[in-house]
Order: C-alpha cells, then sequence, then structure tokens
C-alpha cells in the first residue's frame, strides 16, 4: 500500500522540472474524484499556464472558492473570462518571475501542487469562521430540552459540495463544533461488506485512550444522519452510506491546525476506497496462492505406476504396467 498524499505528485514533479530548465509541454491527468488538471505552454515557454476542472465548482463558488484561491495565488489566478475552455479555473505561473532561492522555490512548487486542495478548503475555512461567530453570539436556552437545542438557530448554513455524480460532501458549523458528513456509495456487493467493516473500525477506535483527541466519527448506512435527513432526494438503500466526523474546536482552533485537518479529511473518501481494493487485491492474492499450493498437494498425491520390462521368446523386451 501506498501513503496518499494531499498534494498533486505530477503537478511537484513537472513544475520542479521546468523550474529548472523550462520548456514546452501539453500535459492532460485526472486525480482522485474525476479532476481534471492540464498543465501547458502557450506561446512563450516561461508562461506555464495550469486549469483544472472539478465537478464541484459550483459549490465552491458559493463558499468563497475564487477568494480564497485569490488570497492563496496572488498575481496568477486568471479572471473567468480567461480562463481556459473546458475547465473552471487556470492559473499562470511566470517562470522569469519565480524566486530565486532553492527553499521558497520548493515552497511554491507544494503550494501549487495543492491547488485542488486549497479550493476544496473554501466551504470547512468559512464553517470554522461561522462556528466562532455562533460561539460568541450563544446563549445557553435554559430549561430547553436537548432535542429544542439541536434544532435551534444555533445551526449555521448547511454547505452541501458535491464532488462526485453521486455522492457529496455536508459541512454545518454549530456553537460549539463543526460537522462534517460524507455520502459515499459502494457499488458491489464485497465493497458494502469490506466498507461496513473499516466504518465501524473506525467508530470503534476513538474508545482507545490514545485516540481521544481523534473527532467523534459516527456511521449509518440504512437512513442519514438528523443534520441532513429534511433534505429531498437522499438515497438509504444498502449501497449508500453517511460517514459523520464531529470537529471540535482544538480540530482548528489556529491556521496551522486547521489546515492539517482540512488535508486529512478531504482525503478520507479515497482513503476508503483505496483501502477497500487493496483488501480485496490480498485477499485474490491469498486465494491464488492456496489454491497453487492444493495443487501442489494433489500433485504429490497421485499414486506412481509401477513399470515391468518383460522379454519375449524371441528375445524382444517390452514394458507392461
Amino acid at each position: 500500500m501506498i501513503l496518499l498524499e494531499s498534494h498533486s505528485i505530477i503537478i511537484q514533479d513537472v513544475l520542479t522540472d521546468r523550474f529548472e530548465k523550462p520548456s514546452r509541454m501539453d500535459i492532460q491527468f485526472v486525480d482522485f474524484d474525476h479532476v481534471r488538471f492540464h498543465l501547458s505552454t502557450g506561446e512563450s515557454k516561461t508562461q506555464v499556464t495550469l486549469s483544472m476542472g472539478i465537478h464541484c465548482w459550483p459549490d465552491l463558488l458559493k463558499y468563497g472558492a475564487r477568494e480564497h484561491l485569490q488570497n492563496e495565488y496572488a498575481g496568477m489566478l486568471l479572471d473567468p473570462s480567461q480562463t481556459e475552455p473546458e475547465y473552471d479555473v487556470s492559473i499562470v505561473i511566470d517562470l522569469e518571475k519565480i524566486p530565486s532561492s532553492q527553499e521558497e522555490r520548493t515552497a511554491l512548487i507544494h503550494k501549487l501542487s495543492l491547488f485542488k486542495a486549497t479550493a476544496m478548503s473554501a466551504p470547512f475555512l468559512a464553517a470554522f469562521e461561522e462556528e466562532s461567530a455562533l460561539e460568541a453570539n450563544y446563549k445557553d436556552p435554559a430549561g430547553a430540552s436537548q432535542i429544542d437545542v439541536e434544532q435551534s438557530v444555533d445551526a449555521g448554513e448547511l454547505k452541501i459540495v458535491r464532488y462526485r455524480e453521486e455522492e457529496a460532501m455536508y459541512i454545518q458549523a454549530r456553537h460549539d463544533r463543526v460537522t462534517v458528513i460524507f455520502s459515499t456509495v459502494f457499488k458491489e456487493e464485497t465493497d458494502r461488506v469490506y466498507g461496513r467493516v473499516f466504518l465501524q473500525e473506525f467508530v470503534d477506535a476513538r474508545r482507545l485512550q490514545s485516540l481521544q483527541s481523534a473527532p467523534q466519527v459516527n456511521y449509518s448506512n440504512r437512513e442519514p444522519p438528523l443534520e441532513i435527513r429534511h433534505l429531498p432526494g437522499l438515497k438509504n438503500g444498502e449501497d449508500c452510506g453517511y460517514v459523520t466526523f464531529v470537529l471540535s474546536k482544538r480540530h482548528f482552533a489556529n491556521p496551522t491546525q486547521a489546515q492539517s485537518t482540512i488535508l486529512r479529511i478531504q482525503l478520507f473518501r479515497d482513503y476508503l476506497h483505496y483501502h477497500i481494493k487493496c483488501s480485496k487485491a490480498y485477499m485474490h492474492s491469498r486465494m491464488r496462492y492456496r489454491v497453487a499450493e492444493f495443487l501442489k498437494v494433489l500433485n504429490r498425491a497421485k499414486p506412481e505406476v509401477a513399470v515391468v520390462e518383460r522379454r519375449t521368446a524371441t528375445g524382444r523386451t517390452f514394458r507392461t504396467r
């Protein structure tokens, strides 16, 4: 198994090479969740255009993705009218203006390789800010029941990010936490079995003393969580699961901690299905190994046929079994 990274290895390797020696290129590739990238040079080989096409771009725009990208890639983000056709957002890197220091170049390349993760961070950052505002204005409703508290106005906007065609991510802030819900579809029966086992382990693992600081995790595969149950069109069959992460204040207390939390939680769906595929591949390899061993045993179990050499009256010999 490999360690999945939040940044794009292809973008990192290509830009590292081009920062050292500018040359023309036209590279298209696809990342997780069917996100399309295009690295190309125009009339000048020192102008590198990085474009991204992402399924949930309309949702990200509503939660400030363009403004967040503008802050992170100041001077490089192109206007919507200048964005490359068939893509949602583009940035241009001028190789003649890159830093001369190797350390600064490495930092810039790493930031550019996080292009997708930076765009996906916008709804999380908006929810974290909303949680701080709700916490500052929150008043404990004395005498109210738990249900009344859960359904009170202290809940922020429910942010919906449809990151895949049949799957979505739901983010909602409250005065003391931020809830992140993933919906994921298991298209095969074996995937449902493996997925249920893995997700139940997430729920049970937090009981360990060493993992008390981890977010609370809940899993449901029959009906959606309460936070999103009112939304129309939600699936509640056996092939669909809902995973809920409850992020407390300590998970986004400062910008560094918030960024670390965002990068990790974005990869949850990819890691889940990656582990399912690896487990299936491992089981298949073990099955093939056992079949090969059983065949060896069967071959050794075949009785040897004794061959007897006989001689005729004329002196000729022949063999009988």
